[in-house]
């Protein structure tokens, strides 16, 4: 019976570059902004702060949905963090501490992981982990690194930097997957759909020419 109903996917997050990378694989969330105060979860352990904060973004969103019996919702948190040169870095204070970041990333590497927390509220089930991918940092220059804090793109990230962004340009390259790096790995999202018993593919749309109409395929 559950796999004959509508599924939903409710995105617990306000970022746009998780939204678009869904988007461009054929997945068509809801977005809930979770409200999760992330200054008030510290962690020595950068796998386990970024999973613990996904896990709280998907509970907060999840107190906010009801199951329905003609549609399977399921609701997916994620949080990124850099772990780099023995600290685990979230998203700058302020253009000084992105600077200051930069300064010290560049030539350099770190690990940025991203905690994913998939909840069945249909189900009352969930499935966690967390992707890990290294960043290589170009050696950029003094005059690139003003540039890019006064673009304000990097405090609004976790490591001050982008990968599908303007801060693509500073990166050399990258062990793992790209996605992780956005902030949701789709290969670690099949597998926590798997665990639930569902295949991404039931997540899959079908967008009319010009985008007019979604359905949803099967």
């Amino acid at each position: 019976m559950l796999n004959s109903v509508p599924l939903r996917l409710v995105l617990a997050s306000q970022s746009p570059a998780r939204r678009k990378l869904l988007q461009a694989a054929g997945i068509e969330p809801d977005v809930l902004v979770s409200g999760v105060d992330e200054s008030q979860v510290v962690s020595e352990q950068a796998e386990e702060l970024c999973l613990e904060l996904a896990r709280l973004k998907a509970q907060a969103v999840l107190g906010r949905l009801r199951a329905t019996p003609n549609e399977r919702t399921l609701v997916l948190g994620c949080d990124s963090v850099l772990a780099f040169d023995g600290e685990i870095l979230g998203k700058p204070t302020d253009a000084a501490d992105a600077t200051r970041r930069w300064e010290r990333m560049r030539g350099r590497s770190g690990v940025l992981h991203t905690g994913h927390c998939l909840i069945d509220v249909t189900r009352e089930v969930r499935a966690e982990a967390v992707a890990s991918t290294t960043v290589h940092f170009a050696d950029i220059s003094d005059e690139e690194i003003a540039a890019y804090v006064g673009t304000g793109e990097p405090l609004a990230v976790a490591g001050a930097f982008t990968i599908d962004g303007l801060g693509g340009a500073f990166l050399t390259g990258i062990e793992g997957d790209p996605g992780t790096v956005v902030g949701l790995s789709l290969p670690l999202l099949r597998n926590l759909l798997r665990e639930l018993e569902l295949s991404i593919t039931d997540l899959w749309t079908k967008v009319a020419p010009g985008g007019q109409e979604v359905d949803h395929l099967g």
